[in-house]
């Protein structure tokens, strides 16, 4: 009896935190209806994939070690959209009518927020690395010092402002369309900024050989077998949202399974080996025109675009075997089009111009 107190007191601290976090999810939706188009941009864009898709290459050719700090920074369980319908915490009233839109149903664990923690894991790299970056600039004279450090400060004090007011947008957007309760998205955003913060000290992961990145995944995909082949022995089943999710969202077709836990792992382990292959090709740094402005300009907007084309493709998910194996496949590819195929192909495409001028 004694024993079952604490986890009955959890379970009850857990209902009331979740109704309070249904109870501004129909808050937000009845009084800021007029924004949820708003909102689920907000969502879409402080997804994983625009970190791949769109902040990394741009980075990569700016400056390779934030590059290199935004993938690495990236890497219970109720959502509202389920929950609501479950518990027996409103006993006969009326339970709360929550809506859900085309991003509402995914199928993980909701705690942390990952787009919470993405976003503010991501979001803490950038702005340390710009004020860094003004930082290095020295001014000429003692009166252009005292100018630039209150500039500086400026600066700082626009940027961190700025990542705040990103941070709760992306919350209020989450919990607006019930993917998340309050709780999750902060404590989504606090670790975001931990991890954050933790990878940025390591000096490691910037000379990496190739063994290890391929190590590092090899270990990550025995792991993760291992570890779900052992919990469905003893009868826990790691899908258990998978089947919420198809049990409550209004429309099946919003179930994704890109969103599973195993999809996410895979999709993480392709990025990671993507990465190591990347970055030990061999790059278009030993050119002498890759230093240029518009060298990093051409590559930049050459990645974007084919980048953009590869985000489009999706997959079916009827053979799961073949679904995760082109999402692996397809977040490889994510990390060598900037790193290594466009470096590349623009070099080789700008050395058959200088052949053909010399002619």
């Amino acid at each position: 009896m004694l024993g079952s107190f604490p986890t009955e007191a959890l379970k009850i601290v857990m209902d009331l935190l979740h109704s309070w976090g249904v109870s501004l999810a129909v808050h937000l939706q009845t009084e800021y209806g007029v924004y949820e188009s708003w909102f689920q941009l907000v969502s879409s864009v402080a997804d994983l994939h625009t970190t791949f898709f769109i902040f990394f290459p741009i980075w990569f050719h700016l400056k390779r070690d934030v590059s290199i700090k935004i993938i690495t920074c990236m890497k219970e369980k109720e959502r509202p959209y389920w929950w609501v319908h479950e518990t027996r915490f409103y006993g006969s009233e009326r339970v709360p009518a929550l809506r859900q839109v085309p991003i509402t149903c995914e199928t993980g664990p909701g705690s942390p927020s990952g787009h919470a923690m993405g976003s503010a894991g991501v979001g803490y790299v950038m702005v340390t690395a710009l004020i860094s970056i003004a930082a290095q600039r020295k001014p000429p004279t003692q009166f252009f010092w005292c100018v630039s450090f209150k500039a500086s400060m400026c600066l700082q004090m626009v940027l961190w402002m700025l990542l705040g007011l990103v941070e709760l947008l992306v919350c209020m957007s989450r919990v607006y369309v019930a993917a998340h309760f309050p709780h999750q998205v902060v404590s989504g955003v606090i670790s975001g900024i931990i991890v954050a913060e933790i990878f940025s000290r390591q000096q490691w992961i910037y000379h990496a050989s190739l063994q290890r990145y391929f190590n590092i995944t090899l270990f990550l995909l025995i792991f993760a077998v291992g570890f779900y082949m052992l919990l469905k022995a003893v009868g826990v089943d790691l899908l258990w949202t998978l089947e919420k999710a198809q049990k409550w969202c209004v429309n099946p077709a919003w179930v994704h399974m890109d969103t599973t836990p195993f999809a996410s792992l895979l999709r993480n382990m392709g990025t990671l080996f993507g990465l190591g292959l990347g970055l030990h090709s061999p790059r278009y740094t030993k050119n002498k025109q890759s230093r240029s402005a518009s060298f990093r300009i051409g590559c930049i907007g050459l990645s974007l675009f084919i980048l953009q084309l590869l985000d489009s493709l999706s997959f079916s998910s009827n053979n799961q075997v073949f679904f995760y194996l082109l999402s692996f496949t397809k977040s490889t590819v994510a990390l060598l089009v900037p790193t290594t195929l466009v470096p590349r192909g623009m070099s080789w495409f700008l050395l058959g111009i200088n052949d053909k001028k010399n002619t």
